[in-house]
């Protein structure tokens, strides 16, 4: 039998798009949580909405300190490193978790102060254009992929409390409607620049192209500029942040888009101009896409992706978590 209890309240660092939504879902499942907002006038707002919200960063941690509480870092990636040396300081014991889109370095700054003891990574993959408190809404994470990391499983023997950490954030997006997909960082990260960083550098890059065409070019612009260019309307920093942090996965995947690019300028230059090939071969790569997204089971409120169920700390549970990862599964504890 599968569960969603957490066994523990839950603090959340940074209440913007992707904390607040965090914070407003366990809110309404009843589960004791708790913020922490750097602005005082938003974390105002929040707290007026009925919100237990605070803006002393030192006080929120001693209060997650007493309390045992599982702490989310929810802020963009420039603020994590000083945010890991405040858990330090104020949070000692705390087990936390973060939803930054980048797990790798992430990863590297909390190996690096000793804390891989503590910390299961998180990348709940859910989000709009918009960011602040003001476009963190109820539901965001509902049938959404959220990721968990289990490198220091993987790389070691972990101790019973860090297993007990993991299943909490395994809990937490599940709690939430999120489908827990586990994967180590290293592929994770080499996923997501191909699924999500890219996809910014080519809606940037169409942007810019579409604004040079001029009143006209906007004017006549549809729905398929529309789609491509979303996502560069996010906040530049953050998306600064994401790219650039995860620089290396990201250029692989944009030397491969260059290379496409390149081979469709040849072919449209040759003696009869063609498109046919990239054409065809993002035409059976977009089927497949649809294939395994499963929009029919989509919009009837059923899975799509397989699922794996296991009991955490049992025999041969990092190779069940393994398994899962090379099929784009979800799984289920119990």
């Amino acid at each position: 039998m599968t569960t969603t209890t957490i066994s523990r309240p839950v603090c959340i660092l940074g209440l913007g798009l992707i904390g607040g939504s965090l914070l407003r879902d366990l809110t309404a499942a009843g589960h004791p949580v708790y913020g922490f907002q750097r602005s005082p006038s938003a974390a105002r707002v929040a707290t007026e909405e009925g919100f237990d919200v605070q803006s002393d960063l030192a006080a929120v941690l001693q209060r997650a300190e007493n309390d045992g509480a599982l702490i989310v870092l929810a802020t963009p990636m420039p603020a994590i490193a000083s945010l890991l040396d405040a858990l330090g300081e104020y949070a000692p014991t705390c087990g936390f978790t973060d939803v930054v889109s980048v797990k790798g370095e992430v990863y590297a700054l909390v190996c690096e102060r000793g804390m891989a003891d503590r910390y299961v990574g998180g990348h709940p993959m859910a989000g709009t254009a918009d960011s602040g408190w003001s476009a963190s809404q109820r539901g965001l994470f509902c049938g959404a992929a959220w990721v968990i990391t289990f490198d220091h499983a993987y790389e070691g023997e972990p101790s019973e409390s860090w297993i007990r950490l993991w299943e909490d954030v395994v809990h937490i997006a599940r709690l939430v409607g999120a489908e827990v997909i586990p994967s180590r960082v290293d592929n994770h990260d080499a996923a997501v620049a191909r699924i999500s960083h890219l996809p910014h550098i080519l809606a940037e890059t169409l942007a810019i192209i579409g604004d040079n065409g001029g009143a006209l070019a906007l004017s006549l612009a549809a729905g398929s500029f529309r789609d491509g260019t979303r996502v560069a309307g996010s906040t530049p920093s953050l998306v600064r942040a994401m790219c650039e942090t995860n620089h290396a996965a990201l250029l692989t995947a944009v030397d491969e888009a260059i290379t496409l690019l390149v081979d469709a300028r040849a072919n449209l230059a040759a003696a009869k101009p063609s498109v046919e090939e990239l054409v065809d071969a993002g035409y059976r790569s977009r089927i497949r896409y649809e294939a395994r997204s499963g929009s029919r089971a989509q919009a009837k409120g059923v899975s799509h992706r397989p699922v794996i169920r296991f009991q955490p700390g049992s025999k041969g549970w990092v190779n069940q978590l393994i398994q899962a990862e090379d099929l784009g599964a979800r799984i289920e504890v119990f």
